[in-house]
C-alpha cells in the first residue's frame, strides 16, 4: 500500500491541520460547550478544502427550512470552485451544507437556541486523523459592548506584560 504524501511542497493540506478558522466568534461570542460536527461535502469542495482555500469568517450554523426540522446546515460558507475540474463539476461556492451530528447533540443544541437564546457558532474547519472534513462549532452568547472592550483590555495587558518581560529579561 502506498504512503500518504504528507510533505509540506504539495500544498495540500494533511490529516490534524486546520483550513479555516473563524477569529471574529472568540471576540463577539461567549463561548461554552463545543461539538465536533461532520460536513456533507462534494468532491471538488473537498479537494478545494486541501488546498486550504475556504472562509468561515460570515458562515453561521441554524436549522433548516420547516421540512427539515431535526437537521442543522452550515449557511454563508465560502468554499471556492476547484480551478482543476471541468465547469461540469463545480460546486456552488456559498451554498448551504448539512451538518452530521448525533440526534442527542442536536437536540441539545437546538434546545439551547430556543430555550436559553444562544448561537451556534463555527469555529473552526479541519481534517480529522482519518482525512475527514470536520467543523468544531459551540454554544455561545453574544458579549455586550463593554464585554468586547474588556477583552480588548486584557489582550492589550498581555502584550504589554511580554513586552516589559522581554525587555527586563
Amino acid at each position: 500500500m502506498a504512503k500518504k504524501n504528507t510533505s509540506k511542497k504539495s500544498g495540500m493540506i494533511s490529516v490534524n491541520e486546520t483550513v479555516a478558522v473563524n477569529k471574529r466568534a472568540r471576540f463577539d461570542y461567549e463561548l461554552g460547550e463545543t461539538f465536533e460536527a461532520g460536513l456533507q461535502l462534494t468532491g471538488t469542495e473537498v479537494k478545494s478544502l486541501r488546498l486550504g482555500q475556504a472562509s468561515i469568517a460570515e458562515a453561521y450554523v441554524g436549522p433548516g427550512r420547516t421540512d427539515q426540522s431535526g437537521y442543522l446546515f452550515l449557511f454563508n460558507a465560502n468554499i471556492p470552485e476547484y480551478q482543476q475540474a471541468g465547469q461540469h463539476l463545480q460546486h456552488e461556492p456559498k451554498r448551504i451544507r448539512s451538518l452530521l451530528l448525533h440526534k442527542r447533540e442536536i437536540g441539545k443544541l437546538l434546545g439551547a437556541v430556543q430555550k436559553e437564546g444562544c448561537t451556534i457558532v463555527p469555529l473552526r474547519l479541519f481534517f480529522n486523523g482519518r482525512g475527514l472534513a470536520k467543523l468544531e462549532i459551540a454554544l455561545g452568547k453574544g458579549k455586550k459592548h463593554h464585554d468586547k472592550r474588556e477583552t480588548q483590555k486584557k489582550r492589550d495587558w498581555g502584550r504589554e506584560k511580554q513586552r516589559l518581560l522581554r525587555e527586563r529579561g
